[in-house]
């Protein structure tokens, strides 16, 4: 038996209404707390508190916030007393779980209708990074999704945007339009001069070919700016 079990802080020895596996199938998972979620994770605690209050504690150090908690590294999971590299990456893995079923719950609903839309598409994406990407999203003539590209990664310039690449791939999946969108990490919505120009250089382009640029998106974790809605496209 472990140490942890031994000072009665395993999850088989609380007070039955503390044990969030057993809430889980009493209750429903809709009855547990974020903390109680991250304690069925790790599994167990420390010496010198359970799962749940070592979860509590990991949280506060986001302000609550889950989607801060997925930006944790195992590494920095690793700094907390009673985190080891194991539980460290079941949480990351959770939370890398979460991020992806938020895309494929976007992908779903496929057709753009707005620029509220597309952020709601790519900010699962592309909003959380630490580093600048820039996106494709082509659409038919319903403004349904046919596909999202990266074009770059690391940061926005007329140069790392291939325009012959993007326009040879809305030919070859048949896209009618297509809506740029790329991501600022310093959570600034205004858009460069190099924003700018690249769209322009993108909506001549494509005009050539009859393919339509809907709009520009920059995203970041909480918002966006929309080209389109703005009217600088």
């Amino acid at each position: 038996m472990g140490e942890e079990n031994r000072t009665g802080f395993g999850i088989k020895y609380w007070a039955e209404d503390d044990r969030p596996r057993e809430k889980l199938l009493q209750k429903g998972k809709v009855s547990l707390s974020d903390a109680e979620l991250i304690a069925i994770l790790i599994g167990s605690g420390s010496k010198s508190e359970s799962a749940v209050q070592l979860s509590k504690r990991i949280l506060a150090s986001t302000g609550n916030q889950l989607g801060d908690l997925g930006k944790l590294s195992v590494k920095k999971l690793c700094a907390f007393k009673g985190i080891g590299p194991a539980k460290a990456v079941s949480i990351v893995a959770a939370m890398e779980l979460g991020r992806r079923r938020r895309t494929e719950e976007a992908l779903e609903k496929k057709k753009i209708t707005s620029s509220a839309s597309v952020f709601e598409l790519m900010q699962p994406v592309i909003g959380e990074l630490y580093h600048e990407e820039f996106w494709i999203i082509y659409l038919n003539n319903s403004n349904k999704v046919i596909e999202q590209l990266q074009l770059s990664k690391g940061g926005i310039t007329g140069t790392l945007v291939d325009v012959r690449l993007t326009l040879k791939k809305a030919l070859e999946v048949g896209a009618t339009s297509i809506i740029l969108a790329h991501n600022h990490p310093s959570g600034t919505l205004k858009p460069s001069e190099a924003d700018k120009q690249l769209t322009q250089k993108l909506k001549t382009a494509a005009q050539s070919l009859d393919i339509k640029v809907l709009d520009h998106l920059i995203v970041t974790e909480k918002s966006y700016f929309s080209f389109a809605d703005e009217g600088v496209l």
